[in-house]
């Protein structure tokens, strides 16, 4: 695997530090500068009768826009187009309104324009106001009706208009399909944690006998559904006490649909319905308790015991529920979390700085549709605050050039960055729904970063697939986390303050009911996500988000241990020199370590001082071998070599499995070796854990016996002698020299393994 790492990149971008008054202004100084030639075609009037549509022509470029299929003399259009300046091969502009009625499409009259005569503007100025041209037929002749409504400049890509316009890579495509090309940002709505206690019930008409059925709960909210367990109390007053938690978004116009049923869990009918809507649900923003309410079910039908019985009443349901708003709602993993304010705006702090991110461009990306073609785009996450680029159709090599802007409320947070190819320029794909595909990510931690520096360099797009581990390309990136000089001691303070708000310590949630509202908020956000114009699609918020991190995977696991071996690396390599110290592998090198033992024990003072400034003085050799660049995705570290063609298919795999046979056999019996593995280690641990309890707990009356006249001997010994003494004769007993070594093990460790554990117990 080649060149994996990030490279430098040289942008022509300013590199001055934003001032404190326009920190949150200041727009396109980390990517370059592009001049586009905007043509904005908003309506027509006094045309002739005719079915219109408009050819914007420009050189090669034709883009067209084709809305109306009857006859009109009035037509509104309002489409903007953007001509990159330096691909611009032609001088003469042309807006020519055909008519589709005539075959072939007769030209109406058009209106010409010279591109040198455009005028420039650059934002904030206000928008070019469109004016009426007056259309003129083949000859150059004006036509005695017929005006056109248009707008010519030139601009940058921080025009209002770039957006939504029309570029001139994407003319080859239809006007149904550009929507699907736009740059657009996406605010996410603030998400709440909704809390149901569901209690009891009381005066419930069962309708089957209680003792061939059972009594639960089921909470609705959108499309999710939640159950409680059966009640133990099978009668007309059930009780539960169970909390069912849920992912709610504001402004919260959805109602929560509580029903109480009766039978199982694959056949059960409704005994009584409530309906709550969630603006009328208790905001709970501290650690006070909600109040539980009693509430009406539906009258239910006629009993199945007593079918004359006639309903007087409705059955109460009791129930504490509440929205709070002291969690923050996680939508993505702890370690690459982009937020970790509260749910409550009143709880949140200021904020202490921005983030600036510059999407310049992608080189040496590989094809991915037929034709060696690639329609590449860019999607960023940091907080609520979702941005996706403009896609650039038809090219290994897009140049984006945009810049977007975050608030930022926590150093310790990180930003996601993904490329994606998208598969939905063609109508027979998004027929079949196809998914767009990811060609990279890569995940940048903002404590990281210095204050004011700007990051250029090229990342690598490294992409897991089926097939095995690919360099789908590289990104360039411009990055800068810059704050004002007053909340220098601000963001130092958040590395002493707790990593969540004081809530989640207060009252902890349980990890299954944080797996369970993190995949919760997940579909929550792809709901809304894809119902947006364009669609970010659920593909895309699951792989940004790394929904399915949780999973089962033999090729993370192995990264997870290797992880582990490199932490560990270091004790280990100290206890394997202990051990040549003590065995005289090198009589000089034990000689001295003895010597310095003595040292310390006469002159103990300089111990704890000395302890204290050594990982100062490893921390400032460090200094000069820190990183220069944020870091990026370790092929090594993630074993993506390692990996077999089994084990990523294993790794893509869906939940539940979608394999079967002899597959799924051989899985299952590697799954049950390496859980066989885990156990026996496991079991280790806790049979020396329990020797260890078994020296007081006299299951062994002659064990324990020994061992607690050995320790009044000990505690005698300590008495009488001083501490320099005993540590010292320890000490040279550990290091005595080989010959007055034995090779069986020691007294205590026989001693120990002759003490009785609970493994016996288990059948």
């Amino acid at each position: 695997m080649a060149n994996f790492g990030p490279r430098e990149t040289s942008p022509n971008i300013s590199v001055g530090l934003p001032t404190e008054r326009d920190i949150l202004t200041r727009r396109y100084d980390l990517v370059e500068q592009m001049q586009f030639l905007y043509v904005r075609v908003v309506r027509a009037r006094d045309l002739p009768p005719c079915a219109p549509y408009v050819e914007v022509r420009l050189g090669n470029y034709k883009g067209t826009i084709d809305r109306f299929f009857q006859r009109t003399s009035f037509p509104v259009w309002n489409q903007v187009f953007a001509f990159e300046k330096d691909r611009i091969q032609d001088l003469n502009l042309e807006v020519v309104v055909r008519d589709r009625m005539v075959t072939p499409h007769a030209i109406v009259g058009r209106v010409r324009f010279l591109v040198p005569d455009a005028p420039k503007r650059v934002p904030p100025e206000s928008p070019l106001a469109p004016q009426w041209y007056k259309l003129e037929d083949q000859n150059g002749t004006l036509l005695v009706s017929g005006d056109v409504m248009l707008a010519v400049w030139m601009g940058t890509q921080a025009d209002e208009f770039f957006p939504q316009a029309w570029l001139s890579n994407s003319t080859s495509i239809s006007i149904d399909t550009v929507a699907y090309t736009y740059s657009k940002v996406y605010i996410l709505p603030t998400l709440w944690y909704l809390r149901v206690n569901v209690i009891q019930a009381q005066d419930l008409l069962l309708r089957f006998h209680p003792e061939s059925s059972d009594l639960f709960v089921q909470v609705d909210l959108g499309r999710l559904r939640l159950r409680t367990s059966f009640s133990k109390k099978k009668n007309p007053n059930p009780l539960w006490n169970e909390d069912l938690m849920f992912v709610a978004q504001e402004p919260f116009k959805e109602s929560l649909v509580i029903s109480v049923e009766q039978g199982t869990l694959a056949d059960h009918v409704s005994l009584g319905k409530c309906v709550i809507p969630l603006k009328n649900v208790d905001k709970r923003l501290d650690g006070g308790g909600v109040a539980s309410r009693w509430y009406n079910l539906d009258k239910p039908g006629p009993s199945v015991i007593d079918p004359s019985q006639e309903v007087v009443f409705a059955s109460k349901f009791n129930a504490r529920i509440s929205l709070d708003g002291a969690y923050h709602v996680l939508d993505e993993h702890t370690e690459y979390c982009s937020d970790f304010r509260a749910s409550a705006k009143k709880l949140w702090r200021p904020s202490i700085g921005v983030l600036e991110l510059g999407l310049l461009k992608a080189s040496g990306l590989e094809p991915m549709n037929m034709g060696a073609r690639t329609h590449a785009y860019c999607v960023a996450k940091y907080g609520p605050k979702w941005v996706r680029t403009r896609t650039i159709v038809d090219s290994l090599s897009p140049v984006w050039n945009e810049q977007y802007m975050w608030e930022v409320y926590d150093p310790y947070t990180v930003i996601t960055i993904a490329v994606f190819h998208n598969n939905q320029l063609d109508a027979e794909n998004r027929a079949r729904g196809a998914m767009d595909t990811l060609m990279g990510k890569i995940r940048i931690r903002l404590s990281m970063l210095e204050r004011g520096k700007i990051y250029t360099h090229s990342y690598p797009l490294i992409c897991l697939q089926p097939s095995g581990v690919k360099k789908m390309g590289e990104i360039h990136l411009a990055l800068r986390f810059s704050w004002p000089f007053w909340s220098f001691l601000n963001v130092h303070q958040f590395y002493i303050l707790p990593l969540f708000p004081r809530h989640h310590y207060i009252f902890p949630l349980s990890p299954t009911q944080i797996d369970n509202l993190r995949n919760q908020a997940a579909h929550v956000t792809s709901l809304r996500l894809s119902s947006a114009e364009p669609p970010l699609h659920r593909e895309v918020v699951f792989d940004m988000l790394d929904v399915r991190s949780a999973m089962w995977s033999m090729r993370k696991g192995q990264a997870t241990l290797r992880r582990i071996k490199n932490l560990m690396g270091g004790f280990v390599s100290l206890w394997k020199w202990l051990e040549d110290v003590r065995y005289w592998k090198n009589p000089l090198t034990t000689f001295l370590f003895y010597s310095l033992c003595i040292v310390v024990l006469l002159f103990p003072k300089p111990i704890l001082p000395l302890g204290i400034f050594y990982p100062f003085f490893l921390g400032s050799k460090c200094y000069f071998k820190r990183p220069k660049q944020p870091p990026y995705i370790d092929a090594e570290l993630s074993c993506l070599d390692a990996a077999s063609p089994d084990d990523l298919e294993e790794e893509f795999d869906m939940f539940p499995s979608q394999c079967e046979g002899e597959r799924l056999r051989r899985r299952y019996d590697r799954l049950r070796a390496i859980g066989g593995t885990a156990q026996r280690m496991a079991n280790e641990v806790a049979t020396m854990g329990e020797r260890l309890q078994s020296l007081r707990s006299w299951r062994d009356p002659r064990a324990t016996t020994l061992f607690l006249m050995f320790c009044c001997v000990s505690y005698i010994v300590t008495i009488i002698f001083p501490a320099r003494f005993i540590i010292f004769l320890w000490i040279t007993f550990y290091l005595r020299h080989p010959r007055f070594r034995s090779v069986l093990p020691s007294i205590p460790q026989n001693f120990l393994m002759r003490m009785p554990s609970k493994r016996t117990l288990i059948l």
